[in-house]
């Protein structure tokens, strides 16, 4: 079978894109695995770890990409801030003001117990407890695009030598106001926090948020007890199932949500007080029925915005929004090796998951910009499996062109 690629094969608009990190690689080795690794990400490889993507193209050793990953002087943390510098000075990808900033983890699957994090833990893809790593991520949303921002890995207290007492260690919610804090010190600022329940139901982190003065809607567990508030007392605490079950029919109302495939929701909001939060919050009960006992799906928010604004309609559109930090790891698991890798450090991991990155944000940049309708595409390209499946493409032309023996 032919070896499906080489370097030289890579649409003109790659090495464009490869430019712009020029400077932060030192020399011309770490420039040309650079753009080893990023064109193996984005070709057809039915694997994307190392080996794989060396055997799938002509040119390229294992043990070079290897040590790209592993050894050579660059930072990773460097690559990140320019490719957002890249993203943020164009008119069709800059970042826009009052954005949602999305905050999640994701889990996979991993043997063994040397590579770095790795434990026994709850993977969120396969929906259990199994030996994986897992990472803590933010993106963005703004109406326009999903772009991923930073990532850190989870290290669990397993995989650490003194585990919970392991000065390495650091929570999920440490991690994420970390890379929180990263965002705004860039200068990005979002107009609400997006989380789910395993944020949302940890006070401590809100109480953060709030501390810097950031609005955020976020699930919260069924079991969760709050105070009502009404006209003239507060009730005793009750349980959010409980409440949700004693509302009467009237207190919901019918709402759609506008996802790939549009459904029907009923939505209460309530004002509430909840332990060790000051003054009041909304909350909103979200049911795929419109009597409890009917439904089968019931999902809990919290938020600290304007009470007037909470509005069920507004709950729904704006929270449905995090369906985009699933659409992203749905495409860099699946098409750019986000969990395939084999490395074991912290350092190369966290490299191979900026890589991935650039990978996606090169796809992303070009389909904005309209780069690859232009050249390629006689057709919008408006999904991301449409654009790669161009530049794959445009790679399989390209290289068949550099094949072709001279006359």
């Amino acid at each position: 079978m032919m070896r499906e690629t080489t370097p030289a094969a890579m649409p003109p608009c790659f090495n464009r894109w490869c430019k712009k990190f020029d400077d932060l690689l030192r020399t011309k080795a770490q420039k040309r695995e650079f753009r080893n690794y990023l064109g193996g990400l984005l070709g057809e490889s039915e694997r994307k770890n190392i080996y794989q993507m060396a055997s799938d193209s002509v040119g390229v050793t294992y043990h070079k990409l290897h040590h790209f990953l592993t050894e050579a002087t660059w930072c990773a943390d460097k690559l990140n801030e320019r490719r957002l510098e890249v993203m943020n000075k164009c008119r069709q990808t800059k970042i826009s003001r009052g954005f949602s900033l999305i905050v999640d983890d994701s889990g996979h699957r991993k043997s063994g117990n040397f590579t770095a994090g790795v434990g026994r833990q709850y993977i969120g893809e396969i929906g259990k407890t199994d030996n994986g790593n897992v990472v803590v991520t933010t993106h963005l949303y703004d109406g326009k695009k999903s772009l991923p921002l930073d990532i850190e890995l989870y290290q669990h207290a397993n995989s650490l030598p003194e585990g919970k007492k392991d000065p390495n260690f650091q929570k999920k919610p440490e991690l994420a106001l970390k890379l929180i804090d990263k965002s705004r010190e860039r200068g990005y600022e979002p107009g609400i926090v997006l989380i789910d329940s395993g944020y949302g139901n940890n006070t401590k982190f809100l109480k953060e948020l709030e501390k810097r003065k950031l609005n955020y809607l976020g699930g919260l567990a069924k079991n969760r007890k709050v105070k009502v508030v009404n006209s003239k007392e507060l009730t005793e605490e009750i349980r959010l199932d409980t409440l949700a079950e004693s509302l009467p029919k009237e207190a919901y109302t019918q709402t759609t949500i506008n996802l790939e495939k549009s459904r029907t929701v009923w939505v209460a909001t309530i004002e509430v007080e909840i332990s060790r939060l000051e003054g009041t919050r909304k909350i909103a009960i979200v049911m795929n029925a419109p009597l409890f006992k009917d439904a089968d799906d019931i999902d809990y928010f919290i938020t600290n915005v304007e009470p007037s604004i909470v509005t069920p309609q507004w709950v729904v559109d704006t929270y449905s929004e995090r369906n985009w930090v699933e659409v992203f790891y749905r495409e860099a698991k699946g098409s750019l090796g986000l969990k395939e890798y084999q490395i074991r450090g912290i350092k190369s991991l966290k490299r191979h998951f900026i890589l991935v990155f650039c990978a996606y944000s090169f796809i992303l940049w070009h389909k904005l910009t309209g780069g690859l309708r232009r050249r390629w595409a006689n057709k919008p390209l408006n999904t991301f499996p449409e654009a790669k499946t161009v530049i794959s493409y445009s790679h399989v032309l390209s290289f068949c062109r550099v094949a072709q023996p001279k006359s």
